[in-house]
């Protein structure tokens, strides 16, 4: 949204979603004399739903800023004020209600995300040499997604051009430096000893050991709350105040609703995944290749779970006081830590895509969701939760449901563990699957019932299940 006068146009915030009527500035990405190219972000908006990045319909030069970070607006307020003297006919003129009129390639270019950046005079996606173009303000900003894959192939993020937009590294461009022979990056992980007997000798030598991952994906420079001293306290120290944004008090709001209205109760099964763990390592190469996403645990993990939940369906319900209400559709919240929050967008109508769609969806709503970049859409019509607490090493935990939803499962870290099969021991990789239950609903008998033909849907995969 824009007001247009001449020589300068003020941004107005936009209404983000019919429901919200405000948003909270965050952070602010350009200042005062920057330069602003057409779409590209200049600040960060915190609703109680979602974040959002709000980008700038017009290109020219920051003049102001009116709403400053942390300060709460109204839908349609002026947020900040772009100079445009010399660049209204840059834009591709004006069109109603002051509302720019981009052309065709631009547009092209933007929904693209800049994949035809290398026709625009940019550097090839492949190119070995140090990228210091001054007109490129999104290229030190790498989303967690490319950390991931430049981690993984040991590459050097400044060694790569990016043509997404601003300049900004994109998966795609990552990929198409490692088909070019990227070389990898000077640092590399270090070598962890291991002690292991020798057996005979009595002495233990060192032995390699591959440096092992949290499996989290924490961004560059992580979000940290705004910290401020309020002074001394009693006993001489000091007392940190941590202000509550809109996404941690909806949070606190919801979490404290859940608990109490809702009964809880909470039951565990451990799950032997040994055949799960040989078919993805068989597979995820070959399904990264063609797929470009990681084949990840978690896709397997639905799938037997949105199974077992039609063997079950009562688990895909809410509590409507007087009635039960059991929805038709499976529609799985899958929950995504970020640094600073957990959000739950939700995979639709799950029931209805095979193992490579799910994992398709993993992706795409893990990155958006840790990107800020998540709809409102995304995060509306869960009808049960799915938690991979695994993924940060967790062997046990006990979840919240989240509410008004019936039922909230985790699927813990895969460990090897020593177990007993036809009263013989073998090293297995058994994991743990915790499901937090609404005992107006549910009861010990149908989601005993049900975890167990989750493990048996879980056990059941092999060499040569199929993903499509």
């Amino acid at each position: 949204m824009t007001k247009q006068t001449a020589g300068r146009t003020d941004i107005l915030l936009p209404q983000l979603a019919e429901s919200l009527v405000s948003a909270t500035i965050g952070k602010w990405l350009k200042k005062p004399g920057d330069p602003v190219e057409q779409y590209e972000p200049i600040c960060e908006l915190i609703t109680d739903k979602v974040n959002a990045e709000l980008p700038s319909t017009v290109e020219g030069t920051m003049l102001e800023i009116i709403a400053q970070e942390g300060e709460t607006v109204p839908v349609g307020s002026v947020v900040c004020v772009i100079s445009t003297a010399d660049a209204t006919a840059a834009a591709g003129g004006v069109g109603n209600e002051g509302e720019p009129a981009p052309s065709s390639a631009t547009a092209v270019d933007t929904a693209s995300n800049g994949a035809a950046g290398a026709s625009a005079g940019r550097p090839a996606p492949g190119a070995a040499s140090v990228v210091t173009d001054e007109n490129a303000p999104m290229r030190g900003r790498y989303s967690p997604a490319v950390q991931q894959l430049a981690q993984q192939y040991g590459l050097d993020l400044t060694r790569i051009a990016g043509t997404g937009l601003g300049g900004r590294i994109t998966r795609k461009d990552v990929l198409q430096a490692v088909e070019h022979g990227l070389p990898p990056a000077a640092v590399q992980a270090p070598i962890v000893q291991q002690a292991t007997f020798a057996a005979g000798t009595g002495d233990f030598a060192r032995a390699p050991l591959s440096v092992r991952t949290t499996g989290l994906h924490l961004s560059e420079t992580p979000a940290i709350p705004k910290v401020e001293v309020e002074g001394q306290s009693l006993g001489g120290r000091n007392e940190y105040i941590l202000d509550v944004t809109p996404i941690r008090n909806t949070i606190a709001t919801r979490m404290r609703q859940s608990v109490a209205e809702i009964p809880h109760a909470w039951t565990m099964i451990e799950v032997d995944v040994t055949n799960l763990v040989l078919l993805r390592n068989k597979l995820k190469d070959e399904f990264k290749k063609q797929e470009g996403v990681n084949l990840t645990y978690l896709a397997f993990v639905l799938k037997a779970v949105v199974n077992a939940i039609k063997d079950y369906p009562i688990m895909n319900s809410v509590w409507a006081v007087d009635k039960i209400i059991v929805k038709r559709d499976i529609n799985i919240s899958l929950a995504v830590g970020t640094e600073d929050s957990v959000i739950t967008p939700v995979i639709k109508k799950a029931d209805q895509k095979n193992i490579a769609g799910l994992a398709r969806e993993i992706e795409e709503l893990s990155r958006k969701a840790r990107a800020g970049k998540l709809m409102l859409d995304d995060i509306q019509g869960g009808t049960i939760t799915v938690n991979n607490t695994g993924s940060f090493g967790s062997i046990l935990s006990y979840p919240i449901i989240n509410y008004p939803q019936a039922a909230n499962l985790t699927f813990e870290t895969i460990v090897k563990r020593p177990v007993v099969i036809q009263d013989m021991i073998a090293v297995r990789s058994m994991a743990n699957m915790c499901l937090s239950l609404d005992h107006r609903i549910l009861d010990g008998v149908i989601c005993g019932r049900f975890l167990q033909r989750v493990k048996e849907n879980l056990e059941g995969f092999t060499l040569d299940t199929k993903l499509y």
